[in-house]
């Protein structure tokens, strides 16, 4: 062993040349490896490196990367407009990779069934939950029930006495809706006559803010009396039929003016007008469209109709809650518009098409 290690630096030191090479093969090796290295010096380490994808994959997250199953529940199903609230969500669920799940109660009085709806809807696990309260009370339990289940809710049409429990608030602007139906009644007739204002439902705030809209505007004009503002005409067109010829008797037909809150309230003000004799003798404003009640605004039977967009309602509710889902910031209050419909004005290519929504 000890003679191999002499021979070794006996032949190191007798080829110096042979030395050489090998240093000078070794410079070249670093000098070679050099950029690389600086180049990895530049780099944040491998963990690092991987956060910083995941947020960036997190920010251009696209609709298609994941189909969330959003649950779209309405007051009821049967109205017009609700049929175009689904129409505009399915609009949104096709435009952004979505699945919707469209169901509400069967009345529009039936709060237990609603409550129902979203306590099962929580139980299935869907991702987020798309709501017009029938009752802005009633239905906090079950909306926080779906929070604290992870699963979160955008309000829309009629508002949630729980501001901090919801993603969003997607509606009309009702109590102005209100104050345009007062201003309309106002110019039919001439700042002057007796009206009545037919209520809702109790507990419904989309309602309740047109009534309270309406009321506080009808104020400014001090030739109008409001004979009746404290009757509710119930949840279906027949009970609004009974409620609106009781007060057209208790008032011996001396009414110049009747506000209707909601569609089903103005079908059935409309055959009460009709029923009794008041057709063209009787300034009517209704809120929401159905095929009878344009009919009755192009003969002249209806002074305007409040519009709403239910489509875009439909739409943007949904459309909320995805970008939610994704962890996009989203507004807290969305106002998709409120207008007025006239005999005047029925050809306009926007009130036309508000007064004849697409349907589901």
């Amino acid at each position: 062993m000890l003679k191999n290690n002499l021979r070794l630096r006996s032949n190191s030191q007798s080829n110096p040349q042979s030395h050489s090479r090998r240093n000078f093969i070794k410079l070249a090796a670093s000098l070679l490896l050099l950029p690389t290295a600086l180049s990895l010096g530049c780099q944040p380490p491998k963990e690092n490196a991987k956060s910083s994808d995941s947020k960036s994959a997190d920010v251009s997250t696209k609709p298609s990367d994941k189909k969330y199953k959003i649950a779209v529940v309405p007051k009821g199903t049967t109205h017009v407009f609700w049929k175009s609230v689904h129409f505009g969500a399915a609009q949104a669920a096709e435009e952004f990779g979505a699945e919707i799940v469209f169901q509400g109660p069967q009345k529009e009085d039936d709060r237990d069934q609603q409550i129902s709806l979203i306590q099962s809807l929580t139980i299935k696990g869907v991702d987020g939950i798309c709501l017009a309260p029938l009752d802005s009370e009633a239905l906090v339990r079950p909306v926080n029930e779906a929070k604290k289940a992870g699963i979160p809710t955008v309000i829309f049409d009629s508002g949630l006495n729980a501001p901090d429990s919801i993603v969003s608030y997607v509606a009309t602007d009702n109590f102005l809706g209100g104050k345009m139906a007062a201003e309309a009644m106002a110019k039919a007739l001439n700042e002057k006559g007796r009206v009545i204002m037919l209520r809702y439902a109790v507990g419904s705030e989309s309602t309740e803010q047109r009534e309270e809209g309406f009321l506080a505007k009808i104020k400014e004009y001090p030739g109008i009396e409001v004979l009746s503002s404290d009757q509710y005409a119930g949840t279906s067109v027949m009970s609004s039929v009974d409620k609106a010829q009781q007060l057209f008797q208790r008032f011996d037909n001396k009414v110049d003016g009747v506000f209707a809150v909601c569609e089903s309230n103005a079908d059935g003000v409309l055959k009460a007008i009709e029923d009794s004799g008041l057709s063209g003798k009787i300034v009517f404003v209704g809120f929401d469209p159905s095929e009878n009640l344009r009919a009755a605004l192009a003969n002249k039977k209806m002074s305007a109709i409040i519009l709403q967009d239910p489509v875009n309602m439909g739409y943007q509710a949904v459309k909320t809650m995805i970008e939610h889902l994704q962890g996009k910031e989203v507004e807290k209050r969305i106002d998709t518009g409120e207008f007025v419909a006239t005999p005047d004005n029925i050809a306009d290519e926007k009130i036309n098409k508000l007064l004849n929504p697409a349907q589901k």
